[in-house]
């Protein structure tokens, strides 16, 4: 009994250290500290500290890659600036809460902790060093220079105007707002309510950076009680979305960060997919050099394929493009052999058609589908190249590939080419 009870205790520490090693790339004696949803407020957001955060997942690849050199920038900027990690895979709620969307993602909690800055530098201890002091001296100028180091200044945002909050009543609302095909985001307040007095500003500064694609608007509903009664407004401040008419409760954080992002992710939701064009000159590749990736397709000859079998691709295309809309990607199709040196740059159509390639402009770097053409399979495709699992290569040439100008498809079957045969004959005859 007692090996017996031994042998179990040596099991479950075993499962346990297998438990944390699988949920973090850094080990406990790193300079590299551990941030959950527990800690994070009062560790950085709460914090007079600058820190650098890493959200990872610990079955990406390229997270596992910057250990080395994310560990050696944590050692050297120890005592200075804070360096953190979160398993974003594990804390999915801390990832949305900051936009995450691929791994690894590294943010900068400086000036103001509310709007952390992207990293965009290289993936090298130097690199992080240097946007680290960067960041640092920013918020060193702002407090010399008088200011809080709270402020938008160094978050890269436009300056707060509570102008930029649409003031609604009884009798503009349904104009407005339910009349209108803008998203809204609707505060219902009381001028005597504490949380609605400290939610102003925020509100301000999220309508100033959403002003363009978000409509923002408050409402008294102390005076304006028919709207109000309307949306069953019993607590303050109250916060609903708004899209065509359509109404639902706000569920996120009261920060900015989170008020934006919500926004904006509802926004992306609502948005139409993208359209699935077909590549048939120079003109029509330039929506790849605005996009942060593009969604290349070749598809069969139209005599390989007739009109039905090519919408049925077409429209599988259209389905992932919904499926994937909030990233933005641009989608293009191609028919086989129409753009010779396309399929010759990115290598594509060797295993014959149809196929596809993700090319990312800014990298010059393409990767090639290798599972099936369907929704399943391209689905697991993207989703792969989107949280870093997948394998690039770069562009033959480091270019993009000219474009042979084409005619578009009419949307009908292939027709064979007609060959005039003229048939010779003899006018004259032989008589008998």
């Amino acid at each position: 009994m007692y090996s017996l009870r031994v042998s179990l205790n040596v099991l479950t520490v075993i499962v346990l250290t297998f438990s944390q090693t699988c949920h973090s790339l850094y080990d406990k004696s790193s300079d590299v500290i551990e941030l959950n949803p527990n800690n994070f407020e009062s560790r950085v957001t709460d914090s007079d500290d600058i820190w650098i955060v890493e959200f990872f997942a610990p079955w990406c690849g390229h997270c596992k890659s910057l250990v080395p050199e994310y560990t050696k920038a944590a050692k050297a900027l120890k005592g200075v600036v804070k360096v953190g990690s979160v398993d974003a895979d594990q804390h999915q709620s801390l990832g949305s809460r900051f936009g995450v969307r691929g791994f690894p993602t590294i943010k900068i909690f400086g000036a103001n902790k509310k709007s952390p800055v992207d990293y965009s530098g290289p993936r090298s201890s130097a690199g992080l060093i240097d946007s680290a002091f960067k960041e640092l001296r920013k918020v060193v100028d702002s407090r010399v220079g008088g200011g809080s180091g709270g402020g938008s200044s160094g978050s890269g945002r436009k300056q707060a105007d509570k102008k930029d909050v649409i003031e609604l009543t009884d009798s503009n609302f349904e104009e407005k707002v339910l009349n209108s095909n803008d998203l809204w985001l609707v505060e219902f307040f009381a001028p005597w309510c504490g949380h609605c007095k400290n939610l102003e500003p925020i509100w301000a500064e999220a309508a100033t950076e959403l002003k363009g694609k978000v409509k923002v608007g408050a409402l008294d509903a102390t005076v304006h009680t028919v709207t109000a009664g309307k949306y069953n407004i019993k607590g303050f401040p109250t916060i609903k979305i708004f899209s065509r008419g359509e109404v639902e409760d706000y569920e996120g954080g009261r920060a900015v960060n989170d008020i934006i992002n919500t926004a904006l992710d509802k926004l992306s939701e609502n948005a139409p997919p993208p359209e699935v064009k077909q590549l048939i000159n120079e003109e029509s590749l330039k929506i790849c050099e605005d996009q942060q990736l593009c969604v290349i397709s070749v598809l069969p000859h139209i005599l390989d394929c007739d009109a039905k079998c090519r919408n049925g691709f077409i429209d599988t295309l259209k389905k992932i493009g919904e499926k994937f809309k909030k990233n933005k990607w641009a989608y293009l199709w191609i028919e086989a052999m129409a753009q010779p040196e396309v399929e010759e740059s990115l290598e594509i159509g060797g295993f014959g058609y149809p196929a596809m390639a993700v090319v990312n402009v800014r990298k010059m770097k393409y990767s090639l589908l290798r599972g099936s053409f369907s929704y399943d399979g391209i689905n697991s495709f993207l989703r792969d190249l989107m949280y870093g699992r997948g394998s690039s290569s770069p562009i033959r040439g480091a270019k993009l590939p000219t474009i042979q100008k084409t005619e578009s498809w009419d949307g009908k079957d292939g027709q064979l080419p007609i060959v005039d045969e003229e048939i010779e004959s003899d006018s004259g005859h032989q008589e008998l």
